[in-house]
């Protein structure tokens, strides 16, 4: 028996009976995503213009990573990078005046503490101007698809015309994440510098710590806070076999946002995961055969799919409901499409699968002769008509 092994496994992005929540937040505007299927859980107000202060520096990294080379490079800083920020009561990370620093140095005490510091000497060391900095930035906006966004300074200090949405300010940190050092600077909790002087600490993670929290699958991300916008989050986690992206805007309460952020990824980890509905091999349809030596076709799954489910998944739910032709002749060409199954779970289709006959058959002269042999007889009589007449004439 041959293994005709199935040619595509359509992915549809089914969010597996994910409903709608209603959660009582203390942010005014949220986002959940799910990672994996890059789908969207939940949100409230997501495309609302907000502020989003520090959240900015999101954007200032991805700028400065894209822009600089070599991110051990040693460069000293200057009163430039420190230009009205004890007026404008900026964070920092602590750096000073003439003081040697690595590129790299700059970026951790630009994301982990929100070193307004931090983001000023890259604005100058990238483009030598804010003006220009802040170009590439909005650039970079319109390159992401961030029609919501704009831009007027590095820092996320207030400004009527620097402003976003919690849906763009997700894409940001998604499309920020891809960057291996950006995710590795966001996923760290603290970072000693490359002279050992200073030793910063998430402020993600000191929310967290501060209000004893448990959230375990929390990595990391970035927060921010002014008194305009609110208090900002924008977190990454992972919960069982899933990862999740979070950023919520506006929460005025103390702690607000972290409080918020363990609200919503306490609801989606406890009652969803990620399964795997199907796995690789496994038996989806058998067909029977017309004019072949083998008696059935065998479609197997050439690859495992994963999907987003309530937690009281079991796979002896699914239900394969194949439409198509009930058997393969041996004169089906390859590649022909047999008909496709329906995966369903809870009366929803949660994948169609195409079945592609990917292997030729191998034809029985036997089987063709039993499933033809009226037509076989009628020759033979034909051919003896024919001898009889032939001698008759002769």
């Amino acid at each position: 028996m041959k293994k005709i092994i199935i040619f595509l496994l359509a992915f549809l992005g089914f969010l597996g009976n994910v409903k709608a929540i209603d959660f009582d937040l203390n942010s005014k505007n949220a986002i959940l995503y799910n990672l994996d299927e890059d789908t969207i859980l939940y949100e409230k107000d997501s495309e609302k213009q907000t502020f989003i202060a520090s959240l900015t520096k999101i954007m200032t990294a991805i700028i400065a990573v894209e822009n600089i080379n070599d991110l051990d490079e040693k460069v000293t800083l200057t009163y430039e990078d420190f230009a009205g920020l004890i007026e404008a009561d900026a964070s920092v990370a602590g750096f000073y005046v003439g003081e040697e620093v690595t590129i790299r140095d700059l970026l951790y005490g630009l994301l982990l503490p929100s070193g307004a510091d931090a983001a000023q000497a890259l604005t100058r060391i990238v483009a030598g101007s804010r003006e220009e900095f802040v170009k590439k930035m909005n650039d970079k906006a319109l390159e992401l698809g961030l029609l919501n966004t704009h831009f007027v300074n590095e820092t996320g200090l207030h400004d009527e015309e620097h402003y976003s949405t919690v849906k763009d300010v997700a894409v940001m940190l998604k499309y920020a994440l891809q960057n291996p050092t950006l995710k590795e600077i966001l996923s760290n909790p603290t970072y000693t510098t490359s002279d050992n002087s200073k030793s910063f600490f998430s402020t993600v993670m000191a929310y967290k710590n501060h209000y004893d929290l448990e959230m375990d699958y929390l990595i990391g991300g970035k927060t921010g806070t002014t008194d305009e916008a609110g208090l900002c989050l924008a977190t990454f986690a992972r919960g069982g076999n899933t990862n999740y992206l979070l950023v919520t805007t506006g929460a005025e309460d103390d702690g607000g946002h972290i409080k918020d952020a363990k609200t919503i990824y306490d609801y989606f980890i406890s009652h969803y995961d990620t399964y795997e509905v199907i796995s690789e091999n496994d038996l989806i349809l058998s067909l029977k055969t017309v004019n072949s030596k083998e008696k059935e076709v065998v479609f197997n799954a050439n690859k495992t799919l994963n999907k987003y489910l309530l937690k009281d998944f079991d796979k002896k739910n699914l239900i394969y409901q194949y439409e198509g032709v009930d058997k393969v002749n041996y004169f089906t060409k390859v590649g022909t499409k047999l008909g496709t199954v329906k995966v369903i779970l809870n009366d929803e289709i949660i994948d169609n699968i195409d079945i592609i006959l990917t292997e030729k058959l191998t034809f029985s002269l036997i089987a063709f002769l039993i499933n033809y042999w009226y037509g076989v007889l009628i020759i033979l009589l034909i051919m003896i008509f024919i001898f009889i007449k032939k001698i008759n004439t002769t």
